[in-house]
């Protein structure tokens, strides 16, 4: 009997809590993509009772109904006549999931997207920095040559235009004009302007405009990060307004100019000083915390953040004030630990994951962090996945407390992390706090970091089941690296050791039917999945017997392990993975008792289907 396609949608309709609990619905090959706003009225086991639907899962702040390649796009198409919704693509479905997302996850998202494409730029420049700045302190006469000068000037420049570099970034992610984002940017640091560094490194008389009601004083942003977002964002916002509300014969001229010269002037009459005030706060707090054990503890801590927000090369009046006064800088010791802390935290990461992407930025990045060079490592790794970050924090604070208590100090500043032996004055003490701000902190990242950690664990089987697998240390089963089938997207192998039978072949007419995706089926000779094919977890069934990869060019990839084992409820799988976890192929994906399946009376046939087979023209199989 022919599937009712009007029937389905309306009984899905209902069961979501009706048109008004709806923010957004799409289709890809086989899947119903919903975003819905407020999941406690969705009545789960009416959805999988509902004729048509073939499974659902969470993902992402997206609710997923399994519909069928060739029957998905009837049941939407009925869908949005029901709702009476427009037609949406899947990167609106998944905009408007990342919207209903807490406020500090977006903003840890968007400084994320800022900074991860620029980090090339940010990491060979400060692993350029500590190398010099290490040379020139071991050999004096070098830091005085030609050579030195050249070399130093190539490191620095990342950082000597940062805020240009952020701000074409930033417009990119906020939907700006990036040559706008530049201009901004580039008016931050003018040469016109009082360089920052040389306003936190001596006494300087620092001239002033009188602009309307304000005094602005003529200093650059150099070194400065949040105020550059905030401006950008800021910029984009209004070009984006402006764009909309001017008449499109004189867009052209009317909104760049005003864009540039509105966002410019609240940037250097609200933004900076308000900026500047916070500087100066953190200053004087750090003068007099850093008087004593307890407050050196503290700005260990919350040394990252002034990272974050530009502020530590305002420190340098700090060190400075100590060399001057009492020929001794104790200040150094504390940024030291809260750097290395950092090293710690993001090698941790870079050792952990396993995604290739994450692991290239991390181990460069906690080189640079090591040499005392932190930026590439907060903002490409640890503040960008925060735990991390909180480690750091941590492991900052108990070793400027270690070096506060022995009495480290420095005969200079500037330098922290491994050159930072160059002008210590008790090595073996400094030795030791490196190691347990480091230590503390590539411990604590270790246990407390897993790759997309905000992923909902519960959805994918809970943490106490992957815990539990984990201690059994389990090495039953073999990958088998053997192509099964491949498409323009790639080659995907076996996920189990055991005979492969076309998907044709399978004892259950919704997988040998095709109408969840071509593929394959593998009588396991043991019972563990492995991933076959790097890629991300989609999902992971309630009942832990079936998991979702999404793959490069959008492959779709399902595995089920066993026939109607849905009936099981969890019993005899234990999943490794969590939604959200980044995989690469031959990876231990789930593990399941073969003996449970077959007394449950359960075929245990593993299925492999890829689930919108159809997107791809050259699908073929190759069974071996």
């Amino acid at each position: 009997m022919a599937l009712d396609y009007r029937k389905c949608a309306e009984q899905i309709v209902d069961n979501i809590g009706g048109r008004d609990n709806i923010a957004q619905a799409a289709h890809c090959a086989t899947r119903l993509r919903l975003v819905i706003k407020d999941n406690d009225k969705i009545n789960k086991k009416a959805l999988e009772d509902v004729e048509g639907v073939k499974g659902m899962f969470e993902n992402n702040g997206q609710l997923q109904l399994i519909i069928g390649t060739g029957t998905v796009n009837k049941v939407y198409d009925e869908f949005l006549s029901v709702t009476g919704m427009s037609a949406a693509t899947k990167d609106d479905v998944k905009a408007a999931a990342a919207a209903k997302q807490p406020v500090w996850k977006r903003m840890l998202k968007a400084l994320g997207d800022v900074f991860v494409p620029i980090l090339p730029a940010i990491v060979a420049s400060g692993l350029m920095m500590g190398l010099i700045e290490a040379l020139g302190k071991a050999m004096p006469g070098f830091a005085g040559t030609d050579w030195y000068g050249f070399l130093d000037m190539i490191a620095n420049t990342a950082f000597a235009y940062l805020p240009v570099i952020v701000a074409i970034s930033a417009a990119r992610v906020f939907g700006g004009n990036i040559f706008l984002g530049a201009v901004i940017g580039l008016a931050m640091i003018h040469s016109n302007l009082l360089n920052a560094w040389a306003v936190g490194s001596a006494d300087v008389t620092i001239d002033y405009w009188h602009l309307l009601f304000f005094n602005v004083r003529q200093v650059g942003y150099q070194g400065h990060v949040i105020p550059v977002v905030i401006a950008v964002w800021l910029m984009c916002q209004l070009e984006k307004w402006l764009h909309k509300h001017v008449p499109e014969m004189i867009d052209l001229f009317v909104t760049p100019l005003c864009t540039v010269l509105a966002t410019t002037f609240l940037t250097f009459t609200i933004i900076g000083p308000i900026f500047a005030q916070l500087e100066t706060w953190v200053l004087a707090g750090a003068q007099v915390l850093v008087r004593n054990p307890v407050g050196a503890c503290i700005m260990g801590a919350i040394y990252p953040w002034t990272v974050v927000m530009g502020l530590h090369h305002m420190y340098n009046i700090i060190e400075a004030g100590m060399l001057a006064s009492t020929g001794l800088n104790t200040w150094m010791p504390i940024a030291s630990a809260a750097n290395f802390a950092q090293f710690g935290a993001c090698l941790a990461v870079g050792i952990k994951a396993r995604n290739h992407k994450t692991k290239v930025v991390a181990l460069p990045s906690s080189l640079s962090a090591a040499l005392g060079i932190t930026e590439p490592a907060i903002f490409g790794i640890n503040m960008r996945f925060f735990k991390p970050f909180i480690a750091g924090m941590i492991g900052g604070a108990v070793g400027a407390l270690f070096g506060a208590i022995t009495g480290i100090g420095a005969k200079a500043y500037g330098v922290t992390g491994i050159p930072g032996y160059l002008t210590i004055d008790k090595p073996v003490q400094y030795t030791l706090l490196l190691a347990i701000a480091g230590g503390i902190a590539f411990a604590l990242a270790t246990v407390l970091w897993k790759e997309e950690t905000d992923a909902d664990a519960d959805a994918s089987g809970d943490e106490g089941s992957k815990a539990a697998a984990a201690a059994e240390g389990d090495t039953a089963g073999a990958f088998i690296n053997n192509v099964v089938f491949r498409s323009s997207a790639g080659e995907l192998v076996q996920p189990v050791a055991g005979k492969v039978i076309p998907y044709t072949e399978i004892n259950d007419p919704t997988f040998s039917s095709g109408t969840m995706g071509k593929g394959i089926g593998v009588e396991p000779e043991e019972g563990v999945v492995y991933a076959p094919m790097d890629g991300e977890i989609s999902s992971v069934a309630d009942s832990k017997h079936a998991i979702g990869i999404d793959g490069a060019d959008d492959m779709e990839l399902l595995i089920h392990v066993g026939v109607d084992t849905v009936e099981m409820n969890g019993d005899g799988f234990t999943p490794f993975v969590a939604e959200g976890d980044k995989v690469t192929k031959g990876q231990k994906l789930l593990k399941f008792d073969r003996d449970k399946i077959r007394a449950a009376g359960h075929p245990e046939t593993v299925v492999m289907l890829l689930t919108n087979s159809d997107d791809y023209d050259d699908f073929e199989l190759t069974l071996k």
